[in-house]
Formats: structure tokens, C-alpha cells, sequence
């Protein structure tokens, strides 16, 4: 076969023309391209140990091992798949049974049956307690998840973990919600928890509620009792407990820093400030004024790590709690959080 094109061939192979601008037959067309055309096959009545025969068949015998091993290789990628997807699945199922009956075990030893002494119990036994509680809470719009749902649900909630905040003597929590919504219904909050308080301890031993808010305003109780009555005070009466419930939201994070930012660099235009005094200690205490200081303690009462915009200079020394596999907010939980607190060892990076 010969490759080389001379210039008379190109010429007819562009204008489909011979030598004299006349058309190509068929035929001649057939002629110009046959050089350049694969040979054609051999007779099928040829031997079958010929070696035109054994050259057509190589082909088809390389393509059926290929396809074997093709097959043999899917199969095996499938079987990969099905033992490490049952093994991951009889995992996952034997971790949330272990959970669950470790759960219920704490459940059945400790309770608080709405009675702040089962709680003090509960809490007598550790060296150390925080000062300053966060938990993380979730508005759900369903059941099925965190096991109260709606408003009604996030507040019955809040209300709960107050009362065994108070009750195991630790004086401030703050509770996250990433919408903010607790912070509409300030009022109605501290009527609700006051009622919970109220279960727990009496109407006579209730623990003074003080409810705010970044920038807002906070929300306390009148200083004399309704109705004016008021029990004498003796020096055998016990000064009443008092918590301070703090609301949080994504607004309170990022916002709170660029609004700080903003003034800062203001003031130092304004020369109000002197940009060498902007230190990590003003920073630090101008953002604990706006929000709050760092909680030795983060509750999380989701089966996963997830901070939803929490404040990040909120948890820069904060030991962060959670157990796997648990859903909704639960006394157990939080009383493990406190176990584990009281265990842990606080380096400070050294």
C-alpha cells in the first residue's frame, strides 16, 4: 500500500474531478481509494489452521478475556462493597444499642423526679463545677428529632435545664439557638421557667431568675413578692438561689465582632482612641460586656459535634460535651456533661 499522494490524486480527492474537470465515476472513485483501503477477508472456506482463520479469531479471544475479567472484577468490587457496608451497618447498630442501654442505665440510677436534693446528690459527689453553663438547643419543626417540637417545645426545654441548672448550685447558663426566636418572647419565657422553678422547689423557695439578652434589656423579677407578702427574713433563712439565663443567637457571634470592629476603627479615626490602646484585652473585655464571658461548659444534646454559629471567642477554653447517638435534651446527658467537667484536666496550653 502505497501512502505517498501525489498532486493529481489530492485534486481529485478535494473536487471529486479527474485530470480534465470531468466527473469521477464509481468506479474510478473505488480504483483512487483501493490503495489506501484495509485488505479484505480471507475465504471462510480457508483451513481452520490457517493463519488467515487464527488471525480473525485472536481478536474475538483477547476481547472474551477482557470481558471475563471485566465480569470477575465488578464482582469483586460488589463484594467489597457488601462486606464493608455490613460490616459498618452491624457496627453503627451495636454502637446506638450500647448507647441506649447505657442511657437507660444512668436513667434508672439517677433522676431528679422534679426535686432539687435528688439533684444536689447527684452533683455532691464531684470536686469542681462550672460556673457557666451553654447548651446548644434546636427549634424543630417536628418530633422526630430532638423529641419536643415548635416554640412550645424549645421552651419547655429551656425551662428544664434551668431547673437543673440552679438545683446543682451553678449560678449562669446561657442557651443557643441559632434563630434568636426565645429572645421575642422574653416575658413569656420568664413566666414559663418561673413556673418550672416553681414545680421544683415551691412557691416559697423559688430561686431569683434574672432573663437577658445581648442589647436588650434584662428581665428580672419585682423585688417585693405579689401581693406584698413577704416572708420575714431571720438569720437561720437561707439567702435565696439565684440564676442568670442568657439567650444567644447567630447574631451574637460574627455580627457582635464586625459591629466591635466597626467602632473601634471609628474611634481611632475620631483619634477618641489611640490604635496602640486597641489591645486583646479590650477586645476580650469589650465583647464580654456586649455578650458574655467563656463558659467553662458547652452541653450538646445532638448525637454529633455541629456549633451552628455558636460564638466562636465563646469556646476558646470550653470543654464541648456530647454523647453519640443521643436524642433530645435529657438529665442524663447533662448530668454526665457535669461528671466529665469535674474529671477533666485543664492544661491552659502548657
Amino acid at each position: 500500500m502505497t501512502t505517498h499522494v501525489d498532486p493529481r490524486e489530492r485534486r481529485a480527492f478535494h473536487h471529486d474531478t479527474n485530470e480534465n474537470n470531468q466527473q469521477l465515476t464509481a468506479e474510478e472513485r473505488e480504483k483512487l481509494l483501493k490503495p489506501y483501503l484495509p485488505e479484505p477477508p480471507s475465504d471462510p472456506a480457508s483451513p481452520a489452521g490457517s493463519p488467515e482463520r487464527n488471525a480473525r479469531k485472536a481478536p474475538k479471544s483477547v476481547r472474551k478475556q477482557k470481558s471475563i475479567r471485566s465480569f470477575l472484577a465488578n464482582q469483586l468490587h460488589a463484594l467489597v462493597f457488601l462486606i464493608t457496608h455490613t460490616i459498618f451497618s452491624v457496627w453503627f447498630r451495636f454502637r446506638r444499642a450500647y448507647h441506649a442501654v447505657v442511657h437507660r442505665i444512668h436513667a434508672l440510677y439517677h433522676y431528679h423526679h422534679r426535686t432539687p436534693e435528688y439533684i444536689r446528690k447527684d452533683v455532691a459527689k464531684l470536686d469542681r463545677k462550672p460556673e457557666h453553663v451553654s447548651v446548644i438547643l434546636d427549634l424543630n419543626e417536628s418530633d422526630d428529632d430532638q423529641g419536643n417540637s415548635g416554640l412550645e417545645g424549645l421552651v419547655h426545654d429551656v425551662c428544664e435545664i434551668t431547673a437543673w441548672t440552679v438545683s446543682a448550685g451553678i449560678p449562669m447558663l446561657s442557651v443557643y439557638e441559632q434563630s434568636g426566636i426565645l429572645k421575642n418572647y422574653m416575658p413569656q419565657l420568664h413566666s414559663a421557667i418561673m413556673l418550672t422553678l416553681g414545680s421544683y422547689f415551691g412557691e416559697d423557695r423559688k430561686p431569683i431568675l434574672t432573663l437577658r439578652a445581648p442589647l436588650i434589656q434584662a428581665f428580672s423579677p419585682p423585688a417585693t413578692p405579689p401581693n406584698g407578702n413577704s416572708r420575714p427574713s431571720s438569720p437561720d433563712t437561707p439567702e435565696p438561689l439565684r440564676i442568670t439565663v442568657l439567650l444567644l443567637s447567630h447574631t451574637d457571634g460574627r455580627d457582635t465582632m464586625v459591629d466591635l470592629t466597626k467602632t473601634l476603627a471609628d474611634m481611632a479615626q475620631k483619634k477618641t482612641i489611640d490604635p496602640e490602646d486597641i489591645t486583646t484585652d479590650l477586645i476580650n473585655s469589650e465583647l464580654r460586656d456586649a455578650v458574655s464571658g467563656e463558659p467553662e461548659l458547652l452541653i450538646l444534646f445532638s448525637p454529633h459535634v455541629v456549633l451552628k454559629g455558636y460564638p466562636p471567642w465563646q469556646v476558646r477554653l470550653t470543654e464541648i460535651y456530647h454523647v453519640p447517638d443521643n436524642v433530645g435534651v435529657n438529665y442524663q446527658v447533662f448530668l454526665r456533661a457535669l461528671y466529665n467537667y469535674a474529671k477533666v484536666e485543664m492544661r491552659f496550653g502548657r
